[in-house]
């Protein structure tokens, strides 16, 4: 499913997002997982830490919805819930099949990485008003969306890869992403140039550190003590 960019602020907000995409789909962890390449301990380091991503982008989503206005608030909510089921059913099974023990999940704590931007996200949700909690969730929809389709068209030489490509370019999860991106179209339409600004810094922060996730996997980032 492709999705609209024809809305008026897509060259504003969706310009940090199209820029970091192309640096995604040329990370070493996404041409790996494409030609089959990526080494099973980097796929699960990114599994095991997206697994924890989700249940503190579940929360933000939940903080989103209780700001949201009335007809939108049942939308976030909705996906919060989704968040949560794609970390308890996807993810245990992506590690079994890949030969990494799904226990990991429960003796794994959040990289640095996963903590700085797991912790920008409930800031932002929490503490800023709406319409910046909402550029601050955005990209982690869309990029991954636009993986999903990117990668689809390619396949996986491995058979587990290609389990998480067909995930996120399942036609269900573009439908999630489009019922987001009509969230900021109705939204954008009641701010001003300024708050527009602010939603893009969001947005860039956020495309970053989404960049940073996938590097993170490919390193092994660890604390230092």
């Amino acid at each position: 499913m492709a999705l609209r960019t024809d809305y008026p602020w897509w060259p504003t907000l969706g310009a940090p997002m199209q820029d970091g995409l192309g640096r995604v789909l040329d990370h070493p962890f996404l041409v790996g997982l494409a030609d089959g390449t990526l080494p099973r301990e980097a796929f699960g380091y990114f599994v095991i830490q997206d697994t924890l991503y989700l249940g503190d982008y579940a929360r933000a989503l939940a903080l989103l919805a209780a700001k949201a206005p009335d007809g939108d608030a049942g939308t976030l909510a909705a996906h919060a819930g989704e968040a949560v089921a794609a970390e308890l059913d996807l993810h245990p099974k992506l590690l079994a099949d890949a030969g990494i023990d799904p226990d990991l999940m429960r003796q794994t704590r959040p990289s640095p990485a996963t903590t700085a931007y797991t912790s920008y996200l409930l800031a932002t949700a929490a503490q800023r008003p709406f319409h910046e909690g909402l550029a601050a969730a955005l990209p982690c929809y869309w990029i991954y969306q636009q993986v999903g389709a990117a990668l689809e068209a390619e396949g996986s030489a491995d058979p587990v890869y290609q389990q998480w490509i067909e995930a996120y370019a399942a036609a269900d999860f573009a439908d999630t992403v489009a019922q987001v991106l009509d969230i900021v179209d109705r939204t954008v339409a009641t701010l001003t140039e300024e708050q527009v600004a602010a939603m893009r810094r969001h947005i860039e922060t956020t495309t970053r550190y989404e960049w940073m996730f996938w590097d993170a996997a490919v390193r092994g980032e660890r604390w230092p003590w």
